[in-house]
């Protein structure tokens, strides 16, 4: 009886990613899974990595600049450098965030209808950090 590998990405589509390449002839059950799996691993290393180095800036919310600084740091990921170089640094002339990725807030003037319009921009403003990366 065969012990079922617990993946998170999912082989069969792994294989045909696999299989895309001309030179890869056959390939065996087990390889898919190795693969998922050390996707798996590392995906939670440089997540890791990246985490600590948010909570060294002091920052709630990770963010691109910070995955980019973790890329430049370890020597791991060398081979991400190139791609991290295209990710604009904060605090350029269009950066909307501070240096700890806490967005730029515009003062209310004092209504009645304040609470409901600052309820709504905390909405848009949590928004916009949760999916600025991607």
């Amino acid at each position: 009886m065969r012990k079922k590998l617990d993946t998170r990405f999912p082989a069969a589509r792994i294989k045909k990613i696999m299989q895309t390449d001309e030179d890869v002839g056959k390939i065996a059950m087990a390889v898919p899974l190795l693969v998922s799996k050390a996707l798996e691993l590392f995906l939670q290393d440089l997540c890791d990595r990246t985490y600590e180095i948010t909570l060294k800036r002091g920052a709630k919310t990770l963010n691109s600049l910070h995955l980019k600084q973790c890329v430049q740091t370890f020597n791991v990921f060398d081979f991400l450098r190139e791609i991290v170089s295209k990710v604009p640094d904060l605090g350029g002339p269009d950066a909307a965030f501070d240096e700890h990725g806490i967005g730029k807030r515009r003062k209310v003037a004092d209504d009645e209808d304040n609470d409901s319009d600052e309820e709504c921009n905390r909405s848009r403003t949590i928004f916009f950090l949760c999916f600025r990366t991607i």
